[in-house]
């Protein structure tokens, strides 16, 4: 792969440029501008990171974690910016700028989380289960092909992201080189064999009907296959991933410790491995804890990206061969410290009784949502002998662009099932909970 291509700024539906600077906004900040007013971005101030909606404003949300991260991907990008402008000078005769190739990870790292569910993760294995495990959702099974239904049964936040990155729905029409950095996961659900030694092989990026887009994409940034059905990450990709890393990591310890569930004592021994000779522990006198926590963050989050850009410089070349495939901050020098971190943050604030609270009631709204959904869906286009009133009043509730027309026995609903995981995944945490307790006769709307 080369940086030429992997930089160059064409968008779907509108061919290829070269990587050329505009002189107000390059295309890459067309981009973020685009993400940051899009309806989906938006939705993420109601979604949880990791504590659900609490009342308290230091708790982040999915869109205070993803303005972060794509702060931190900024940071890195422009770093690794640097570098390769330096390595390649043909690089700058192109119009390529450290400033362009910084704005492509952040636009990137903006829209990580644009796919997730209501309720986290919990969301996501909720509605891989109601299709696996529940009657309504396995009825279907008989009706879709064998990679469709791997869809179904393996819901991915990744894959829907990018499906709603792609959408003419919300018409944002991103350049291919943000649609690749944002890909950590280059291939379909269903592969042939997966090679567990590659960590863009641990989950998949895009859904089968997403495949001719995603074949556009790779073709135009001449991005590499690894395998029949896989293709070799693009290299600002590793940068994405690598600001997410940092931020759950050190942001998410300090929501816990702001919440009690790990002292201060515990955050600073946690983070003294990163910070080393920066640690000054008279700095800390006088200050309160959120002082204190605010500036212990910013410090280990500026070693993190210094560590991290070494690193990439490193593995640069291997990257653009298709031969390095591992999570950047495993291979810092903190990477140890980060585990340690990863360990107590599982055990305290993973695992603490509010977080597991959360995930339990998400299971149970999005299983009841899609249940009624489903059936009401089944029932009319491929068992109408049991379609009911209560099935045509549920249909009502779906959006008014949802496709409701041309489905029956004979045909693949696998487009329609779709359309459904779209509208309750895109559902805010509190938009689904209130959805579910009116379609369960729980609540009434008005009271």
């Amino acid at each position: 792969m080369k940086w030429e291509r992997l930089l160059a700024s064409g968008r779907f539906g509108e061919g290829m440029k070269p990587a050329t600077s505009d002189t107000v906004r390059s295309e890459f900040e067309v981009d973020y501008d685009r993400i940051i007013f899009s309806a989906p971005f938006r939705n993420l101030q109601d979604k949880t990171q990791v504590f659900p909606l609490p009342e308290q404003a230091f708790v982040h949300t999915r869109l205070t974690h993803s303005l972060e991260v794509s702060s931190v991907g900024r940071s890195l990008g422009k770093s690794a910016g640097e570098f390769l402008l330096e390595k390649y000078p043909n690089l700058q005769a192109l119009g390529i700028t450290s400033s362009a190739i910084g704005s492509i990870v952040a636009a990137a790292a903006l829209t990580h989380d644009i796919g997730n569910p209501p309720f986290g993760h919990a969301g996501e294995e909720a509605i891989s289960d109601f299709f696996r495990l529940h009657p309504m959702g396995r009825a279907w099974e008989k009706h879709v092909r064998v990679d469709q239904w791997a869809d179904l049964v393996n819901f991915e936040g990744n894959a829907q992201g990018y499906r709603m990155l792609v959408s003419k729905q919300f018409g944002l029409k991103l350049t291919y080189a943000t649609l690749a950095a944002f890909t950590k996961y280059p291939r379909p659900s269903l592969i042939a064999q997966r090679d567990i030694a590659r960590k863009s092989q641990k989950k998949f990026g895009f859904f089968i009907n997403q495949l001719t887009d995603f074949e556009q994409m790779a073709d135009a940034l001449g991005m590499e296959k690894i395998s029949q059905d896989s293709w070799a990450r693009h290299p600002l990709a590793f940068l994405v991933e690598a600001a997410d890393d940092i931020c759950y990591s050190i942001i998410d310890l300090e929501d816990g410790c702001t919440l009690g569930l790990v002292t201060f004592e515990e955050t600073l021994k946690l983070l003294k491995p990163i910070l080393g000779d920066k640690f000054d522990k008279e700095k800390l006198k006088d200050r309160t804890q959120a002082q204190n926590l605010g500036a212990l963050r910013a410090l280990t989050i500026g070693q993190l990206i210094r560590e991290t850009v070494e690193v990439f410089a490193h593995y640069e070349e291997n990257m653009r061969k298709g031969n390095f495939d591992k999570a950047l901050t495993d291979m810092i020098p903190s990477a140890k410290a980060l585990a340690e971190i990863s360990k107590v943050s599982v055990q305290k604030i993973y695992r603490s009784k509010v977080v597991l609270e959360k995930e339990a009631a998400g299971f149970q709204v999005l299983d009841g949502l899609l249940s009624v959904f489903s059936q009401a869906l089944y029932h009319q286009f491929y068992a109408p002998e049991y379609f009911s009133g209560q099935d045509k009043s549920i249909l009502r509730l779906l959006p008014e662009d949802f496709p409701l027309k041309g489905w029956g026995a004979a045909v693949n609903p696998y487009p329609m099932l779709r359309a459904l995981v779209d509208f309750i995944s895109g559902m805010t945490d509190k938009y689904a909970l209130n959805l579910y307790r009116r379609v369960k006769g729980i609540s009434f709307p008005g009271g």
